[in-house]
């Protein structure tokens, strides 16, 4: 399978007083016909990166090529055959659904019927409406419907979900679903890790501007040494001696022991054999349960493991 993205050491810096490096030696590969996450917290470099491929941005150092061609050499050939819809789109308000998207339409040498992709985007009833009158989620579809109506062989989607409701965030995720089943290529970036679960073949989770994991979303998880979580919190002085002392390493189906925050986490694969050992295990040590929760990991878990800390630890602006 060909690639549809390929970036090799690239590199971002922002002079200033005190420099920053937005991306430091970031390398990817996004295969044609797959829908791809790069994910991570905000500050991680995600959306400079996506930008870079965008031809919106250009990079300090290192190789870039989309669709197999390069930014700077055919840029033309390059937007003609790709949709984008950033982080934030301001589009005019006072010009109509479907006038906007016949804009929109108008830039692309080929590309789909205004008509036909409202119908996609579920807002046909919405063509004669100004945009200023839409709702969140009816602009955020608008947006896509935007990227999509020149029919592009590569579909960027930045953070494309954020701050809607859950029914308008089920919705774009149908058509994301959709577009990734026609064999188009779609690059996503989210801080929602569920979200990238549910969409994406595979994933790279980026951190300070570097990628420290990347597969699918669940080999990722099974790295973890298991697919279900116990968390649970213990009374007095007890949590931490257990932590201290490494006393719950050798359970049964348990891979990993860690503190977090407030309560313990263990790794397990098999709840039903770990459950009634841990219980057991702490009964001997004379440190009763105040709470325990049992759920399956995610890729968050993954980000844990690797970073040392959760998504939101870390609320830095997103260069």
């Amino acid at each position: 399978m060909s690639l549809a993205i390929r970036c090799i050491n690239l590199v971002k810096r922002y002079e200033g007083r005190s420099p920053v490096d937005a991306v430091r030696g970031l390398n990817l590969d996004v295969q044609r016909g797959e829908c791809f996450g790069l994910l991570g917290p905000n500050g991680a470099g995600k959306t400079t990166t996506i930008e870079i491929l965008e031809g919106l941005l250009a990079p300090t150092s290192g190789d870039v090529e989309v669709l197999g061609l390069e930014w700077g050499q055919a840029d033309n050939e390059i937007r003609q055959r790709i949709g984008i819809s950033l982080q934030e789109t301001r589009l005019a308000e006072k010009l109509s659904v479907l006038e906007t998207l016949t804009l929109f339409r108008s830039f692309y040498r080929r590309g789909l019927a205004p008509e036909t992709v409202l119908e996609k985007v579920s807002l046909e009833e919405k063509a004669g409406s100004w945009v200023g009158k839409l709702s969140g989620g009816q602009k955020q579809r608008l947006a896509v419907a935007c990227a999509l109506v020149g029919d592009p062989e590569l579909l960027f989607l930045d953070e494309p979900t954020t701050g809607l409701d859950p029914q308008s965030r089920r919705q774009l995720w149908e058509i994301i679903r959709e577009i990734r089943a026609a064999g188009r290529t779609v690059l996503l970036t989210t801080h929602y890790m569920d979200e990238a679960e549910r969409l994406c073949d595979r994933v790279a989770i980026v951190d300070q501007g570097k990628v420290i994991a990347l597969g699918s979303p669940r080999d990722l998880i099974a790295s973890l040494g298991g697919e279900h979580i116990i968390e649970f919190t213990l009374d007095g002085d007890c949590q931490q001696q257990v932590v201290k002392r490494d006393l719950l390493a050798d359970l049964p189906a348990a891979s990993a022991v860690r503190e977090e925050n407030s309560h313990l986490s263990l790794s397990v694969s098999e709840p039903h054999i770990v459950l009634p050992a841990l219980l057991e295990r702490l009964d001997h040590l004379k440190c009763p349960l105040t709470s325990l929760t049992t759920r399956h990991a995610s890729l968050e878990d993954v980000f844990v493991k690797l970073a040392g800390r959760h998504l939101n630890d870390t609320e830095r602006a997103e260069r």
